[in-house]
């Protein structure tokens, strides 16, 4: 048995595919490993390339999306330890053994890249940690990083929380923390794509990115979330109310709304809160 298996899902990147796979190889040459590429119905020569490069390829039978390509690699593993990485030439073989030198001591070791340059890709980043930072009262570095190495195990067993899509790593993350797992950022080396384009639009995606992390951290710690929410209404209401008493000397309909909305979200985020840790009870943690 493997002590490694480099699980890498794949669609129409037979640019970079071939590339990436001898990387590996290289960089890990004193280590047992296996390569699995998870081919999601690409409608190019990925497959085709990836075999030949050496990996063992893993055919969905239909185009199920990234998140859904990491689970069946994850299904199909058998090392103990699992590294997830991308396809598209963006993480350096050369960083999975930093991120293997660490796995011992943590549940989950993640690269993190480096937000400094000023685009509008890396200030959305930014965001997306930050507010996570702020849900799970840990500091994340890079809440969106594909690249991660893993105890197959513990993995496995939140795989019925992650998403088909994009926003399986973020998903990931929060579990591993609400269910008291061990994680660690390193920083590690980002590079251009290889060839193609993204499949990540930033402003057709932005929002949707967005909205996909405030329902994960709703998922997890709705009361991050809802409390703050809460207390705003409850804040507004209060100055409002005190105005008209101050001028009109009565309370207002728009001030019994406001405080009642305060109300209603708090209790909100409460069952949520339930409904969250009955969810995680599931998970054999």
């Amino acid at each position: 048995m493997p002590n490694v298996d480099i699980i890498i899902p794949a669609y129409n990147e037979e640019d970079n595919i071939g590339l990436l796979i001898k990387g590996i190889q290289q960089a890990l040459a004193n280590t047992d490993f296996r390569i699995l590429v998870v081919d999601d119905a690409s409608e190019d020569k990925t497959a085709q390339v990836a075999g030949e490069a050496g990996a063992e390829v893993i055919h969905q039978p239909y185009h199920l999306g990234n998140g859904a390509s990491i689970k069946t690699g994850l299904r199909h593993a058998r090392a103990d330890i699992a590294v997830l990485m991308d396809a598209d030439g963006q993480h350096g073989p050369e960083d999975i053994t930093r991120l293997l030198s660490e796995i011992d001591r943590f549940d989950m070791v993640i690269g993190a890249r480096n937000f400094s340059r000023i685009t509008l890709r890396n200030f959305a980043n930014i965001i997306y940690n930050t507010f996570a930072s702020y849900v799970t009262q840990f500091q994340i570095k890079d809440l969106t990083s594909g690249f991660r190495a893993v105890k197959r195990d513990t993995a496995q067993k939140f795989l019925y929380l992650l998403p088909n899509g994009f926003s399986y790593p973020s998903t990931i993350t929060l579990a591993f923390l609400k269910a008291g797992r061990t994680i660690k950022y390193i920083p590690v080396s980002g590079h251009r794509r290889a060839g193609g384009r993204s499949k990540i639009r930033l402003f057709q995606d932005g929002a949707r990115f967005l909205l996909i992390i405030v329902k994960v951290a709703t998922l997890f710690s709705p009361l991050r979330v809802f409390l703050p929410v809460s207390l705003f209404f409850f804040s507004s209401g209060l100055a409002y109310y005190i105005y008209t008493y101050l001028y009109y000397h009565r309370f207002t309909n728009m001030g019994v709304l406001l405080f009642s909305a305060s109300i209603i979200i708090l209790m909100l985020g409460l069952i949520s809160d339930q409904i969250s840790q009955l969810r995680m009870d599931r998970t054999e943690i």
